[in-house]
């Protein structure tokens, strides 16, 4: 074999060689980025009424909207990252349906419960924000023994816990409160952009539920030193209960609209300015789940 048909022979085996390697490379790579990106399970926001769910939506890039029900589904991207944000109406029963519809539908990697509520704290003003460090039903309860004639009194009534037994209604272990806990990566994340929010103050605290709309503030405060209460709204715990059955990562973040407890009158742009705060905390999380 001649040296010079030697030479241009290893040359091209040597061309070969390298397009191969970077073509498995490339395929390597896509092959890569096609499984980050089946991964990527969406972030689910939920909001009960179109003021406390359409704004966060619209801040989304290519939405689409799905339905379901009366249920409605924007799906979108949020930094290149899936985002659903599900108008889920008011109450516990309607934010129980749509947040297992969408965690069975969507599989999302955490869930997002926002929106307004009245406040239970005198200290906790309108527009202040509460980050549910836990979540807990204030409708579950159970009453005393009484005959008739003998009249009620709710102030005696005994929180129940619908989870802690299959049996009996009057097994002694449901006579107390059930509490879910704050997820933690998603509680550091709204900790990590509290200093954005500028229309008040952002506060871990306990979000009480319930398919009830309290106005005496003397039960206000009875349920504020039964549970430790900072705000009340028809939703979270409801939520809380699905996404813990599930094992999905939750969090509550519940802005105060109004505030029995010291006169503060209600005002519905707080839905609107606790939107704002959500995004950052969405924006937030993402960042660490792309680490």
């Amino acid at each position: 074999m001649k040296k010079g048909f030697l030479n241009k022979y290893v040359s091209w085996t040597a061309i070969a060689i390298l397009l191969l390697s970077m073509l498995a490379g490339w395929k390597s790579s896509l092959l890569h980025e096609t499984k980050v990106e089946a991964a990527a399970r969406p972030i689910l926001i939920e909001g009960p009424m179109p003021i406390e769910a359409e704004n966060f939506a619209k801040k989304l890039e290519k939405v689409k909207v799905e339905k379901s029900g009366t249920f409605v589904f924007y799906k979108g991207k949020l930094d290149g990252y899936p985002v659903i944000v599900a108008k889920t109406g008011k109450g516990m029963e309607n934010t129980a349906a749509v947040t297992a519809l969408a965690i069975e539908k969507y599989k999302p990697i955490a869930i997002i419960n926002q929106g307004t509520s009245g406040g239970h704290d005198p200290s906790l003003n309108v527009f202040d924000i509460v980050l549910g460090k836990r979540v807990t039903n204030i409708g579950s309860l159970k009453t005393e023994t009484k005959n008739a004639g003998e009249g009620m009194d709710p102030s005696q009534w005994i929180p129940m816990d619908l989870m802690a037994s299959e049996g009996s209604g009057a097994d002694a272990n449901a006579d107390k409160v059930r509490y879910y806990e704050g997820d933690k990566d998603l509680l550091a994340a709204a900790n990590a952009v509290k200093h954005l929010y500028t229309k008040g103050k952002v506060v871990e605290g306990t979000i009480g539920s319930a398919d009830f709309w309290n106005n005496e503030v003397d039960r206000i405060n009875w349920i504020h030193e039964r549970y430790g209460t900072s705000v009340e709204e028809m939703e979270g715990a409801a939520a809380a209960q699905i996404a813990d059955a599930y094992d999905v990562p939750f969090l509550g973040i519940r802005i105060l609209s109004n505030n029995k407890t010291n006169g503060g009158a209600y005002n519905p742009n707080t839905a609107a300015a606790n939107q704002e705060y959500v995004y950052d905390v969405v924006k937030q999380y993402i960042s660490t789940i792309k680490k």
